[in-house]
């Protein structure tokens, strides 16, 4: 599959016989909690969406920025996270977030703690490979099973891969908005 030039792409899990993700729309309005979204981002939303990411798939943009703060935009609507280094886009990915009777939580929030492998306290000692929290809560990004569709206790899970490259482009007190 062709998707951006300049860009690397992982496919996603295979689904066993029978199952199939809830399908997201991509044609989702988007809304901005911090001022005006950056060009950057709408343009790319727009291509990001005619490519079609499956569950577990991303792009990360081969000649990487190396400078600028690092930021992180999830849109829970469409069920994507996208990683910027100042206003150029590094990747985009599919993610996973909370199923229903469970919150990931809207707003402004900063990488708190990371770490690159954690066992969650509530549920079962479930491992969070490339660990950053963002809540007191232990609302986190991490490694994990994306099946494309909301399936999380909170955390924003994302393919592994892409979990990888964003905690190696991350600090604490990098700067995450999530909406949608």
């Amino acid at each position: 599959m062709a998707l951006l030039a300049g860009c690397e792409t992982a496919p996603g899990p295979k689904l066993a016989a029978g199952k199939s993700p809830t399908p997201v729309s991509n044609e989702v309005p988007y809304r901005w909690t911090l001022g005006n979204a950056p060009q950057a981002h709408k343009d790319m939303v727009t291509e990001f969406g005619k490519l079609g990411l499956k569950p577990g798939e991303y792009v990360w943009a081969t000649a990487a920025p190396r400078e600028g703060e690092p930021r992180i935009v999830v849109d829970l609507l469409t069920q994507m996270t996208y990683i910027y280094r100042g206003d150029k886009l590094l990747g985009a990915s599919s993610m996973s977030s909370a199923k229903t009777g469970h919150i990931t939580p809207y707003g402004n929030w900063t990488i708190l703690e990371k770490r690159p492998f954690y066992r969650s306290k509530k549920y079962d000692n479930a491992p969070m490979p490339f660990m950053q929290r963002i809540d007191e809560y232990g609302i986190a990004f991490h490694g994990g099973v994306n099946p494309g569709y909301p399936a999380s206790h909170g955390c924003i899970r994302l393919p592994m891969k892409f979990a990888e490259k964003l905690y190696g482009v991350t600090k604490v007190g990098t700067k995450v908005i999530i909406e949608g």
